[in-house]
C-alpha cells in the first residue's frame, strides 16, 4: 500500500509551505484537507503519519470543527501515527492527550518580543538527545504567531522552551511531536499573512519583510531540517 502523509489545514492561507516543497522533491504522496473550506477532517486511519497546522482557533473551543478535530488526534495517537503539530497543531495534540491549553502571558507575533530581542528557542536536555533535532543547534530563531500555550501532562516531553513562551516543543508518546513556533513559512506565505492576519497587520509590515529577508535562508534550513528529520521519524 502507498505511504501518504495526511496533511490538515485550519485556515486556507496556512498551508505547508517548506514541508511540501520536501515532500515533493522526495517524492512523498500526499493530501491537504483544508477545514477552513468545509472539507471534512477523514481517519488517520491507513495513513503514514499526520500533520496539523495553524489557525486561529483555539484546541478549546467547543465547536463541531475541534471536537472532530481532536477526536481524529486522539484517533492518531491511538494508532501510534507519526504526528507533527505547528503552533494549532501543538496546542490540539497536547488537548488531545490529555494536557491543557491556557492564556500565554505574552502574544508572541513575529520576530521580537516586547522587549525587542528575538524569538529564539532553546533545546532541553530531552530536545539534545532527540533525533528531530539531528544537525541543528541547541539554539534557533523562530517566527511567532500565537496567543495561548500548553500545560503538560507528566507524560510528556518538553524538548525545547523560549523566554515569552516556556514550553515551545512538546513531545508525545514515541513519534507524536508539537512545535509552537512556525518553521514552514515559504516568502510567499509570509507576504499573504501580512496582508490577512490581524495581529501581524498591528506591526509595520516593512520591518517585519526586511527581517524575514535579512534570515530566510537561515529559517529555510532550519525547516527543512527539522522536517528532513521528522520524515526519517516516520519511517521516509
Amino acid at each position: 500500500m502507498e505511504k501518504k502523509i495526511l496533511i490538515i489545514k485550519n485556515i486556507t492561507r496556512e498551508g505547508p509551505g517548506v514541508i511540501e516543497h520536501l515532500l515533493r522533491e522526495q517524492d512523498i504522496p500526499y493530501t491537504i484537507v483544508d477545514l477552513d473550506k468545509g472539507q471534512a477532517f477523514p481517519s488517520p486511519k491507513g495513513y503514514a503519519a499526520l500533520i496539523v497546522l495553524g489557525g486561529p482557533d483555539s484546541a478549546n473551543d467547543t465547536t463541531e470543527k475541534m471536537k472532530i478535530e481532536l477526536k481524529r488526534i486522539k484517533e492518531a495517537f491511538s494508532l501510534n501515527l507519526p504526528y507533527i503539530g505547528i503552533c494549532l497543531g501543538l496546542q490540539t495534540l497536547v488537548k488531545a492527550a490529555g494536557g491543557k491549553v491556557v492564556k500565554n502571558p505574552t502574544k508572541e507575533i513575529g520576530f521580537r518580543g516586547p522587549d525587542g530581542t528575538q524569538f529564539t528557542v532553546s533545546l532541553t536536555d530531552d530536545g539534545k538527545k532527540d533525533e528531530l533535532f539531528n544537525e541543528l543547534s541547541d539554539n534557533f530563531r523562530v517566527f511567532q504567531l500565537h496567543g495561548e500555550t500548553v500545560e503538560l501532562t507528566k507524560n510528556m516531553k518538553l524538548l525545547a522552551q523560549g523566554k515569552f513562551c516556556q514550553n515551545q516543543v512538546v513531545k508525545v508518546g514515541s513519534n507524536a511531536y508539537g512545535i509552537q513556533c512556525h518553521f514552514e513559512l515559504t516568502p510567499e506565505m509570509f507576504n499573504r499573512w501580512l496582508e490577512e492576519d490581524a495581529d501581524l497587520r498591528q506591526l509595520k509590515k516593512a520591518e517585519l519583510q526586511k527581517e524575514f529577508l535579512a534570515f530566510k535562508n537561515e529559517y529555510t534550513e532550519t525547516g527543512r531540517t527539522l522536517f528532513k528529520n521528522f520524515l526519517k521519524i516516520a519511517g521516509f
